[in-house]
């Protein structure tokens, strides 16, 4: 099992960036693939991006293409996601997830994951 605590979230005005992490505690981060997701109220979670265990593949949602990276330290048992070019419409509650095995096709949903953080707001406002 494991525990997952996102940080890392905030106010940033449009075009600004931000630094989330997602630290794990409980058992060995690198037993687990990572998705990010993020929600607002009224709609569905959205998968944004996953990581493989090892770190050597990673894919991103169209909406955050090119604009967010996501990392991990297994060795620090922390996965990051940097968000740069914020938009508006990037406004939302960012949540971790860990699943326990490989990398699915299906990494969009969250029903792939069996831990999730509490989630850390991010608003994009001037």
């Amino acid at each position: 099992q494991v525990q997952l605590v996102e940080s890392g979230g905030g106010l940033v005005q449009p075009g600004g960036s931000l630094r989330l992490s997602c630290a794990a505690s409980g058992t060995t981060l690198e037993y687990f693939t990572i998705g990010w997701f993020r929600q607002v109220p009224g709609k569905e979670r959205e998968g944004i991006s996953c990581i493989s265990n090892s770190g050597d593949w990673t894919i991103y949602a169209d909406s955050v293409k090119g604009r967010f990276t996501v990392s991990r330290d297994n060795a620090k048992k922390t996965v990051y996601l940097q968000l740069n070019s914020l938009k508006p419409e990037d406004t939302a509650i960012y949540y971790c997830a860990a699943r326990s095995g490989g990398v699915s096709s299906d990494w969009r949903k969250w029903v792939q994951y069996n831990y999730w953080g509490q989630g850390t707001q991010v608003t994009v406002s001037s």
